[in-house]
């Protein structure tokens, strides 16, 4: 990771390849410009949870840029219409009640499922992160704070990680503004390296949404926006979630 300009190209041919893929693009519901309402999905994300923690909230480890934004954020949730999304531990307590159709056979018994953009427990170690979105504007900021386990080249953050972070940042922009849930092509270009433990902002925008995608840009720069640390773009499948039947 350390070549300014590498570009990384990652299509996600498995996903075209997924036996009966083809049959499950109908369930998507062309006559609307959505299958369910926007308000519909960001309360179905945004439920209030009572058990599970969540890790979008402040903790020790974070930095004084990080907190600053994430406040500031926070206002405009009061005043300009923004929303704070929760982070879970794994996507199942965002859409409890419901899977992917081409996933309805997937063992659900197991209870160490992790996200990966959370698989590390120790604050401040890995990633810490918040997301905001803005229905109205379909786009995104993530605040990034890489801690020192997401260490590439010595004393910055790995480029993959990075790349994780803003697929997921994407995932959840492309499900609230258009049920785009599978990433089917995402391109990144790294510019320079983030130190560990300083703040990147990833901006994400909706380009478009058309034949049952939803395309996706990403520019990821430091706070004062003088150092862009990578530009992406990425295409998400539209697909409804389904009623889980086991859970009635």
């Amino acid at each position: 990771m350390l070549r300014t300009g590498f570009q990384v190209a990652v299509i996600l041919g498995h996903h075209g390849a997924l036996p009966g893929l083809t049959h499950l693009l109908p369930r998507f519901n062309p006559a609307s410009a959505f299958g369910s309402s926007m308000e519909t999905l960001v309360s179905r994300f945004c439920r209030e949870m009572t058990e599970s923690k969540n890790y979008a909230l402040p903790n020790a480890s974070w930095g004084p840029d990080m907190l600053s934004l994430y406040h500031e954020f926070l206002e405009k949730t009061k005043t300009e219409g923004w929303v704070r999304l929760p982070s879970f531990r794994s996507n199942r307590d965002h859409i409890q009640g419901f899977h992917l159709p081409l996933m309805s056979s997937a063992n659900s018994g197991k209870s160490d499922w992790r996200l990966f953009t959370r698989c590390i427990e120790r604050e401040g170690q890995g990633y810490e992160y918040v997301i905001f979105f803005q229905p109205s504007e379909k786009k995104s900021i993530c605040l990034f704070q890489p801690g020192p386990y997401l260490e590439g080249a010595p004393g910055f953050a790995h480029g993959g990680s990075l790349a994780a972070l803003i697929d997921e940042t994407f995932s959840k922009t492309a499900y609230l503004s258009g049920e785009g849930l599978l990433t089917v092509n995402f391109n990144i270009r790294f510019k320079n390296l983030i130190p560990l433990g300083s703040l990147a902002v990833l901006n994400v925008s909706v380009e478009k949404i058309e034949d049952q995608k939803v395309y996706l840009s990403c520019v990821t720069q430091s706070r004062d926006q003088q150092t862009v640390y990578a530009k992406a773009s990425g295409t998400f499948l539209q697909m409804q979630l389904e009623e889980d039947s086991s859970q009635h």
